[in-house]
């Protein structure tokens, strides 16, 4: 999340103009520039606006939040929000969400029972668009549906890890992976792909293909030995990256399924029964392009966890990451639609 760079504004009382919430709106998600994560302040409305307040040498500064060109806001240790404010950032069309100190890990003000991997306070407005949704479950309850465009989203997700790992920025930045090793994983991923028969095998295929993906990762940083430890429990700054980063891709993918009006349990890869299922499968769209390659960069730069994801949040938007997270599900939704819903039977 991008600390804010505004200057304290004057303390002062003013008058604003109405705002009705489709005005704010008229940004699409998709172009929108700010992902926020607060700490140690007071989220309120002042004046009409949407802003947060710090506490300094027995003063209050007051900073806006940009609510209309905002998809994000992670709320961390030591935060507070008013009714107020929450309406006025459901009004907007802001997924908020409630974490631990550096933004992991994520939970939010509801059930925490089992375990919930992940939990996103979205706008509760239930006028979103009907035709992705009518698609999408015109072929979910068909097992030859789900793998299609689980299938479809496993090759849109390799297309952008090849473009993203040997770009010039990659480069620039100490990541050269090794390109006939890099080719192979990524010829062998797309035969399984193509091949696989169920699900459950597309989903061993995208297993065998992270881990190799780790190792490669690790090689071409010269991190050393690497293995992936989730829920937090790694200790090593590459661990803690991919976790405090693929927090970042989960925001997104829960933006691009309420702006598409697609329930997060209609998950394709990460099981019918998982909650927020549809969130991971469409972060994984960018995971591995942009958030596993920053992770190691950075970690064998010694960074910091604030540097670390101000360089995530610039490659997300330089790369367009939520645009292309709407658009191939909105892709894989009517196309597959077409293929095994409502169009036809395959």
């Amino acid at each position: 999340m991008t600390d804010p760079v505004e200057t304290p504004k004057k303390l002062k009382k003013r008058k604003t103009p109405y705002i009705s919430p489709s005005d704010l709106k008229t940004i699409l998600h998709s172009k929108r520039a700010n992902l926020y994560y607060l700490e140690y302040c007071r989220v309120l409305v002042n004046g009409g606006r949407v802003e947060y307040v710090t506490d300094t040498d027995r003063k209050s500064l007051y900073w806006n939040i940009p609510i209309a060109n905002t998809t994000t806001l992670l709320l961390g240790n030591g935060t507070s929000i008013t009714q107020a404010a929450m309406r006025e950032l459901a009004k907007a069309g802001v997924m908020v969400g409630f974490s631990g100190g550096g933004g992991t890990p994520l939970f939010a003000g509801t059930d925490h029972q089992d375990q919930i991997d992940l939990t996103w306070l979205s706008p509760q407005s239930e006028y979103r668009p009907t035709n992705y949704l009518q698609a999408w479950v015109s072929f979910w309850f068909q097992e030859e549906g789900r793998l299609s465009a689980a299938k479809s989203f496993q090759t849109a997700r390799l297309e952008r890890v090849e473009k993203s790992w040997l770009s010039r920025s990659m480069q620039e930045n100490g990541f050269c992976p090794d390109l006939a090793k890099f080719q192979e994983v990524l010829k062998t991923a797309r035969q399984e792909i193509a091949l696989a028969e169920t699900v459950e095998a597309l989903l061993m295929a995208e297993a065998r293909l992270t881990k190799m993906l780790f190792a490669l990762a690790a090689r071409a940083t010269h991190y050393g030995d690497f293995t992936r430890v989730k829920q937090g429990e790694g200790k090593d700054a590459a661990n803690k990256f991919l976790d405090h980063g693929n927090y970042l891709a989960y925001g997104l993918g829960a933006t691009a399924a309420w702006v598409l009006g697609l329930p997060f349990g209609l998950a394709i890869l990460h099981g019918k029964t998982r909650r927020g299922g549809l969130v991971f499968d469409i972060a994984d769209l960018i995971k591995d392009s942009v958030i596993l390659p920053n992770a190691f960069i950075s970690a064998q730069a010694g960074e910091e966890e604030q540097q670390f994801r101000g360089r995530c949040i610039r490659a997300l938007i330089a790369t367009e990451a939520l645009d292309f997270m709407i658009s191939q599900t909105e892709k894989t939704a009517m196309e597959t639609a077409f293929s095994y819903g409502m169009g036809g039977k395959g």
